[in-house]
């Protein structure tokens, strides 16, 4: 990674403002997966151990800049007390006189959560006087906020124009994963692309189209190629504006000699419900009003071989209607194969994230994404405001 983390800054007595992405799953207050927070532990622990005191911010939900009771970070901070095994203490506020007079009062190894980022409104517009006010907290910045790295936020962009920045334990290897996958993968590289609409991953699938060995293809979107190649696919989901871009996409795979693995044969429902009645059919016989739920098993079997011979595998989305349990056979199949074989694995979208976590696997997994929207806009070649405001690694530690 050529930006520098916080091995190359020194720390010892002084603030740091960590940018966290703690936005995770409540249920009536209650956090229903903490995966978020305990990925951001080795940099908290890493700063503490080294006699810095912190001031963490996050955002949660979509509160719009406004205040929503609901989206409060008192059961985060909490459970980061619980993990941590200190104190961490709620600040009255995002920022302002008396969030900045407690920050003022921190000593070492002393942490403060500040209230939800996005209550205020010059959050996600990136205003630089909340962006300064955030900044007058700290010594350093250390953004470890992977998942929040693709918007220009006074957190994640702004606050960099005032203070020293620089990336926590997460952010690197998220960057040193996805980098690897474009960059300098084990070949062959095979890119399994799936979830409900072709047009959020077609400069994904355009980017790699130079760089991927094979693709495999299901999910919602494979049904707008299926109909791009004359198959009638009933009432499923489909982006008929982007039926051309598909077409275009296949013609050019096959001018590179790139193979794409389509369904082969599907699960079909008369409605996408969990008790609805199910068949398996092969692609050419949809029937009519009927709905595809996912791959079938002979498609399975066709991309299991690429799969097992491959020497990276990237991962983003699943295969059918994960999260009806009757439709997820597609999608739990993927990562059974995927985690078998020997291939260096990169994993992210919430859905695949989901299926590996419930199937108690994703330990064989080499990297679980934490950034959904992040890691494509990565994975299509694009500059991610968040990383590319961080400073690049220099010989020494910055002095700040």
């Amino acid at each position: 990674m050529q930006k520098a983390t916080i091995r190359d800054i020194d720390v010892d007595g002084r603030r740091v403002f960590v940018r966290t992405d703690f936005n995770v799953p409540l249920s009536d207050g209650r956090i229903t997966d903490d995966t978020r927070i305990r990925a951001a532990l080795p940099t908290l622990r890493y700063l503490l151990d080294r006699n810095a005191s912190l001031v963490v911010a996050s955002h949660l939900g979509r509160p719009k800049g406004k205040v929503v009771d609901s989206l409060r970070l008192a059961p985060i901070a909490e459970r980061l007390s619980e993990l941590l095994g200190r104190p961490v203490e709620m600040a009255p506020g995002v920022a302002g006189a008396a969030v900045r007079d407690e920050a003022s009062r921190l000593q070492p190894g002393e942490i403060l959560m500040l209230e939800n980022l996005r209550f205020e409104p010059g959050e996600e517009i990136n205003d630089d006087e909340l962006a300064g006010q955030l900044a007058s907290m700290a010594d350093v910045y250390v953004d470890d906020a992977f998942g929040a790295a693709h918007r220009a936020h006074a957190s994640t962009a702004g606050i960099a124009n005032h203070l020293p920045a620089v990336a926590g334990f997460l952010m690197e290897r998220e960057v040193e994963a996805l980098s690897k996958v474009l960059q300098n993968p084990v070949r062959p590289l095979v890119v399994v692309i799936g979830g409900a609409k072709i047009s959020t991953k077609m400069a994904v699938l355009r980017n790699l189209l130079g760089r991927a060995d094979a693709f495999v293809i299901g999910g919602g979107m494979a049904n707008t190629f299926l109909k791009a190649q004359g198959y009638e696919i009933g009432a499923s989901l489909v982006e008929d504006d982007q039926i051309e871009e598909a077409r275009l996409f296949l013609r050019q795979a096959d001018d590179k000699g790139v193979r794409v693995f389509l369904p082969f044969d599907v699960v079909v429902a008369p409605e996408v419900a969990p008790a609805a009645e199910t068949r398996i059919v092969a692609v050419n016989a949809v029937p009519d009003g009927w709905k595809i739920v996912d791959i079938g098993p002979q498609t399975i079997d066709r991309i299991e071989p690429e799969l097992m011979r491959a020497g990276t595998v990237v991962w983003n989305g699943p295969m059918g209607v994960f999260e009806i349990p009757a439709f997820a056979e597609g999608t739990r199949a993927v990562a059974r194969i995927v985690a078998a074989s020997n291939a260096f694995s990169v994993v992210g979208g919430g859905d695949s994230v989901a299926a590996i976590e419930e199937m108690g696997i994703a330990d064989q997994f080499d990297h679980v994404s934490t950034g959904g929207g992040a890691s494509l806009e990565f994975l299509e070649g694009r500059g991610l405001p968040g990383i590319d405001a961080l400073r690049e690694k220099v010989e020494g530690k910055i002095a700040g």
